[in-house]
């Protein structure tokens, strides 16, 4: 049997992360890659603060356990402090702190969050977006006063050199003990070890993940045993209006990319 090489000319994902693509090697050899961003913040958006609501009022718990009449009281996203990690995406707190992304996905998380009466939003990444945060006079701050500050934290980054492992021991030993953590971005951002201990030891109240290391996680990973962690199966997009535009797009942008023409989301190498 006879192998050939194939000669790759176009990628297209069905994603706007693309760090499970090669980019130095795709880039030296001249390939073109579309991705689909925007469409999906609407819905990301929407799953993260589903997931702060479920995770921050136990609501596993309540479901598991209301015949027992045995829930514990909940924590109140009112006046609180909400912190966002945004690097490319977003970071900041809100007092009740919970994070935000300083581009579009923090936006829109924000946007959804203050109609709770969410009193402070801080925010951090690679540096100020003073624009964005006008609108919800959020402050752009370190990540340690960020850890520090806030009553809730929701990840919203890319996954980088930088980003990777970023919310780790040293993170979480700088958060309330009252504090909730929540990762929409990637599992790789998380130490889940570390967090698994922050989990345990009451160094943070609870933590709702869409994404985990790896993606499903096993039955029998320690995380999974806890009442305090949220874990859902990567689930920020879907919805059938936000997946039906994210086909149309990966299709359109490889048929573009066939035919040499410009691609309507081109990832630019």
């Amino acid at each position: 049997m006879a192998l050939t090489r194939a000669n790759l000319k176009v990628i297209s994902t069905f994603s706007v992360g693309v760090d499970h693509l090669a980019l130095d090697e795709i880039k030296k050899r001249g390939i073109r890659v579309g991705y689909t961003p925007g469409v999906l913040t609407d819905a990301t958006a929407e799953l993260a603060v589903s997931l702060l609501l479920t995770t921050s009022r136990r609501l596993p718990e309540a479901i598991e356990e209301w015949r027992l009449e045995h829930v514990e009281p909940i924590v109140d996203v009112r006046l609180r402090t909400l912190a966002e990690h945004c690097r490319h995406r977003g970071a900041g707190a809100h007092r009740w702190e919970q994070a935000v992304d300083s581009l579009p996905l923090g936006q829109a998380i924000a946007r959804r969050l203050k109609s709770f009466g969410v009193q402070r939003f801080l925010y951090t990444g690679r540096q100020p977006r003073p624009q964005e945060a006008a609108e919800f006079q959020a402050e752009f701050v370190p990540i340690a006063q960020l850890a520090a500050e806030s009553d809730f934290i929701v990840v919203a980054c890319s996954l980088t050199p930088d980003t990777r492992g970023l919310c780790n021991k040293d993170f979480f030993q700088k958060m309330k003990n009252t504090a909730v953590f929540i990762n929409i971005s990637r599992g790789d951002v998380v130490n889940q070890d570390d967090l698994y201990q922050a989990l345990t030891s009451g160094q943070i109240a609870a933590a709702g993940l869409d994404v985990t290391t790896p993606e499903p996680l096993p039955p029998s990973h320690p995380l999974l045993t806890l009442k305090n962690c949220v874990i859902l199966p990567h689930i920020g997009s879907a919805t059938y209006k936000t997946r039906n535009t994210m086909s149309l797009l990966a299709a359109n942008n490889l048929l573009a990319g066939l035919r040499g023409e410009p691609m309507p989301s081109e990832l630019k190498l």
